[in-house]
């Protein structure tokens, strides 16, 4: 009977069943792993299940029996690919499961900085709503009309083609800019050079994965190109912004605002430089939710036992 070990189910949410990855063989789940305890978990596996823990040349030269790894993510960052196949393990994601998921998350945020959301929520929850005896409050706050605007994605696979569909239903100009140097549209939406693309659009979403070009490709320097009425959002990796220097346009409001699902560290730490932005509700956080719909955590699992199927047909 073949040894399934599941290191970090936690991240998948209690409510999901991993039944379906039962029928393959012994299924040991673990809410989370420790990086001290990867290894005598791991080194009795025939198939390995991951989400964000890492799995390096050393945890991977240790998983003696390891046949393959089954990624619980579109990413894999987290796995030695390199040393995975020298040593014949198979490697398998989950590419587009999360697409419907991420893209109305990305609104979510889009919606909640440019027409300040949290602050019109919280105002009408209060007592000084009907203290005031307006209908409508201002506060100081106003929001703009998303039509007319330009949206630079970074990153047109599919979740951005999703996001650039959306973003045209309510009359957004949408550009890109290819990590890859790619004609990714079709010829639907114009490819820009990432400096042209930061410079002239009102709203810059990422949807990047993270590898060696994207690693810190949005800095200082393009920070500083944005127009000071611009809206920053990040829905990829953490580590493609560098975030001490967003933290920084924030507050010397050289942006107007930012949301922003993804960190370098998660969770995130309680001393991070997010912490330290003066204006609350010029940074829009959530806890790396945007892939994790009922729906898409659903299909991750049915699409996880299919890679499965697929690889012990394929044997």
């Amino acid at each position: 009977m073949m040894k399934l070990v599941f290191l970090d189910a936690a991240t998948m949410g209690g409510d999901i069943d991993l039944g379906p990855l039962r029928q393959f063989g012994d299924l040991t789940v673990y809410d989370n792993t420790q990086p001290i305890d990867v290894i005598p978990r791991i080194e009795q596996a025939d198939i390995v299940l991951v989400n964000k823990v890492k799995l390096g040349k050393m945890q991977l030269q240790a998983a003696r029996n390891l046949k393959l790894i089954c990624v619980a993510a579109t990413g894999l960052d987290p796995i030695d690919l390199d040393f995975a196949a020298e040593k014949g393990i198979a490697v398998k994601n989950v590419a587009g499961y999360s697409t419907d998921s991420v893209a109305q998350t990305a609104f979510l945020h889009i919606l909640c900085c440019m027409q300040q959301g949290p602050y019109f929520n919280e105002y009408a929850h209060s007592e000084a709503y009907p203290a005031s005896g307006l209908p409508t409050h201002f506060g100081g706050r106003y929001f703009h009309e998303l039509s007319g605007k330009r949206l630079g994605i970074i990153g047109l696979g599919a979740i951005g083609r999703k996001v650039a569909a959306i973003a045209s239903a309510f009359g957004m100009e949408v550009v890109y800019y290819s990590t890859r140097g790619e004609e990714r549209s079709g010829g639907l939406y114009r490819r820009l050079g990432l400096e042209e693309l930061l410079q002239t659009s009102d709203l810059v979403t990422i949807h990047a994965p993270l590898n060696d070009k994207t690693r810190g490709l949005i800095g200082k320097a393009g920070l500083d190109k944005m127009k000071a009425s611009a809206y920053l959002f990040n829905l990829g990796r953490g580590a493609i912004v560098d975030e001490c220097a967003l933290v920084e346009a924030l507050n010397k409001n050289r942006l107007a605002g930012a949301g922003i699902d993804v960190f370098s560290t998660e969770p995130l730490p309680a001393d991070h430089c997010y912490r330290r932005v003066k204006d609350k509700s010029k940074l829009f956080l959530t806890p790396h939710i945007a892939w994790a719909s009922i729906e898409a955590r659903r299909r991750l699992v049915a699409m996880m036992a299919e890679n499965i199927s697929r690889y012990i047909a394929s044997r």
